[in-house]
Parts: C-alpha cells; sequence; structure tokens
C-alpha cells in the first residue's frame, strides 16, 4: 500500500469512527429532553442491557475461552462502571465541568498506553491532549462553575476507566470470525448486567414511561450506544487508541451545537474559538496515523454451526 493509499484509508477510518462520539454528544439532549428525571441508573441500564440482549440474539455468537473474562472486564470498564460514574459526575456538576472532565480521557490513554502496553507518548500527543481539554473549557465551562469533591473524582474516574478499556480493547483486538456487532454485544450485556442491581438498589421499580420516553430509550439504545459502541469498537481494531480516543473530543462539542440548534442555547465567540481549538487537538492527535488489519487473537465457536477448522478438518 502506497503512502498516499495509507493516509486515505486512515482518513476513511477515523471519519467512520468519529460518527460515534458525534451521536454521543445527543445524549445530554435526549435525557433531558425525553427521559424521566433523576433515574440516570436506569437510563444507564436501559442504554446498555436491551441493546446487548438484542444484539447477542441476532449474532448468536458468545465469546469462548479466555475471552469470557476479557469481554467482562471490557463491559465492566466500558460500560458497567463507567456509567454510573459518568452520571454521578453529570448529576453533581454542571455541565460544564462535567464534559472537561470527560475530555481529559485522551491524557489518561496515553498513560495507560505507557503502562499496560509500554508505549511511550510523544510530546505531540501530549500537546494535543492538553490542548483538547483546554479548547472542550472554552466551549462548555461557565465562569460561576461549582465544584463538588464526589462529582469530580467521579469525572475522573470514569474518564480514566473508559480510558483504560479503550486501551484494552485496542490491545486485544476481536477473536477471528467475530464482528464488530457481536463484539459489542458482549460488553454491552456484561456491563448491563453489572448495572442491573445497582439500578434496583438504587432507584427501586422502573418508572412509568410515556411515549416520549420510550422513544428516547430507543434512540438511546439503538443510535446512542448499540450502533454507536460499534462503530467505536471497530475503529480501535484498525487505528491505535492513542489516536482514536482523541475523536472523543467531539462529543461536547456535538452536545454544544446540538443545545444551540435545538434547544435554544447560545454560542459565543469564545465558544466557537473553544470548538476551533479542540478540533484542532483532534486533529494533531491523529498526524501520522496508520490503519492496521485487525489482527485474530482467538476463534470463538458459533452456537449453531462448526467452525472453520472442524469444517476443513471434515
Amino acid at each position: 500500500m502506497t503512502r498516499t493509499a495509507s493516509r486515505g484509508s486512515s482518513a476513511a477510518v477515523l471519519a467512520v469512527t468519529g460518527l460515534a462520539p458525534l451521536v454521543w454528544g445527543s445524549t445530554y439532549a435526549i435525557t433531558s429532553e425525553l427521559l424521566p428525571p433523576d433515574r440516570p441508573m436506569f437510563t444507564a441500564l436501559m442504554r446498555a442491557l436491551p441493546a446487548g440482549l438484542v444484539l447477542l440474539a441476532v449474532t448468536r455468537t458468545f465469546p469462548h475461552g479466555r475471552w469470557i473474562g476479557r469481554a467482562a472486564l471490557l463491559g465492566l470498564l466500558n460500560i458497567g462502571a463507567f456509567f454510573p460514574l459518568l452520571f454521578l459526575a453529570a448529576y453533581r456538576l454542571p455541565g460544564g465541568v462535567a464534559a472537561v472532565l470527560s475530555s481529559t480521557a485522551p491524557v489518561f490513554v496515553l498513560g495507560f498506553a505507557g503502562l499496560l502496553l509500554q508505549a511511550r507518548p510523544s510530546g505531540r500527543k501530549v500537546l494535543a491532549g492538553v490542548i483538547g481539554v483546554a479548547g472542550v473549557a472554552l466551549v462548555v465551562l461557565r465562569a460561576n462553575a461549582a465544584l463538588d469533591t464526589v462529582g469530580v473524582l467521579a469525572g475522573l474516574a470514569g474518564a480514566a476507566l473508559m480510558a483504560a478499556g479503550t486501551v484494552l480493547t485496542g490491545h486485544w483486538g476481536r477473536p477471528e470470525g467475530v464482528g464488530p456487532l457481536a463484539f459489542t454485544s458482549w460488553q454491552l450485556t456484561a456491563g448491563g448486567l453489572v448495572l442491573l442491581p445497582l439500578a434496583l438498589i438504587t432507584e427501586g421499580a422502573p418508572p412509568a414511561l410515556d411515549g416520549a420516553a420510550v422513544a428516547g430509550y430507543l434512540y438511546l439504545g439503538v443510535l446512542g450506544t448499540a450502533a454507536a459502541y460499534a462503530i467505536w469498537f471497530r475503529g480501535l481494531a484498525r487505528v491505535p487508541a492513542t489516536s482514536v480516543a482523541f475523536l472523543g473530543l467531539l462529543s461536547p462539542l456535538s452536545a454544544a451545537v446540538i443545545g444551540w440548534a435545538a434547544l435554544g442555547q447560545s454560542l459565543t465567540a469564545l465558544q466557537l474559538l473553544g470548538m476551533v481549538i479542540a478540533l484542532g487537538a483532534t486533529v494533531l492527535g491523529q498526524i501520522g496515523v496508520r490503519v492496521r488489519e485487525p489482527k485474530p487473537v482467538d476463534v470463538v465457536r458459533e452456537v449453531d454451526g462448526p467452525t472453520n477448522s472442524e469444517i476443513r478438518a471434515a
């Protein structure tokens, strides 16, 4: 593959992967306008478990061998622990502060890649991480923003756990013959099973749902979770996590634009400058990235048929 072709392929993969955080940016508007108030754990559960079970039923592919433990760990990091911390931060902090804390995820990814994979981060990517946080802060942070210790710790812990899950997902890849939808179903189901008892213990029985709430949960489950995470994990299989992580900066920018376009919120010149800075950091984090072919790690048996090796042996 020529250098020009490789760059074009990288740009295409990154562009598709970037759709996931753009969709995630709509979560705030959907939650605030359509869903029942003060039910963060139930909302987290409804985002994860139904979508995971449906995808599991459709793909009919289950983790096997060491991938049982890996799927459970990734589901905990990316979904089961991340969602509660995300909502805890959102409920205890102003939205701008929570968004700034979540934008630290690329910096955590660089740190975990160095610790777990001995991948020393370049100065350019560290600079991109710092610039990205500054840009997001200009977009979403307000001068009168109040801080809450528990909320701040939850926001930072959520960003760190998601970063660890991102690094491990990129490092382990996917088993041979397992597509993004099946891989996503494992993590959503595992994370949803963690969320189920937490939601029942902390919030009790599910609330009554009207048509708007049902539509909101369908949107979050189908587009905001199942489709978006499948796209995200597909990108992690092709592009290093230390590059993909910077695409997460698009989420708070998307939320700001949706708030302006759909909810009548204002966009000042300073916010627009912050968007330009955050977008610049996103691009800076992608310089030099190359697409790789997914490397099979294991073979997972399809529950409704023999494996390819068994067919060849027959």
